[in-house]
């Protein structure tokens, strides 16, 4: 499995998660139907907040990062938030 964390912070960055929040239900039609997709959550911090997906292979986090980019262009770009730092790498442990 391959898992990628986006990280916003920033101007816009909690105005974001705002719009993440009150649009729970699509984020979940976009990201769910990704080939190789196993899991996806969001969580606020104190500056705005991050991402992780974890999906089979590389190619379906990097398909979810095209995903978000477009859903955010999309229902957020008029916010004006930072791109996203972003770390990635295989997954080692994962319990659910």
């Amino acid at each position: 499995m391959h898992a990628i964390m986006r990280s916003y912070s920033g101007k816009g960055a909690k105005e974001l998660f705002d719009v993440f929040e009150k649009n729970k239900a699509e984020v979940e039609r976009v990201m769910g139907p990704i080939k190789g997709f196993v899991s996806y959550l969001e969580a606020r911090t104190a500056d705005g907040g991050f991402s992780i997906t974890v999906c089979e292979d590389k190619a379906g986090t990097e398909e979810s990062t095209r995903a978000a980019r477009d859903w955010i262009a999309k229902n957020a770009g008029n916010i004006g938030a930072a791109a996203p730092s972003v770390s990635e790498g295989t997954v080692m442990l994962y319990v659910k």
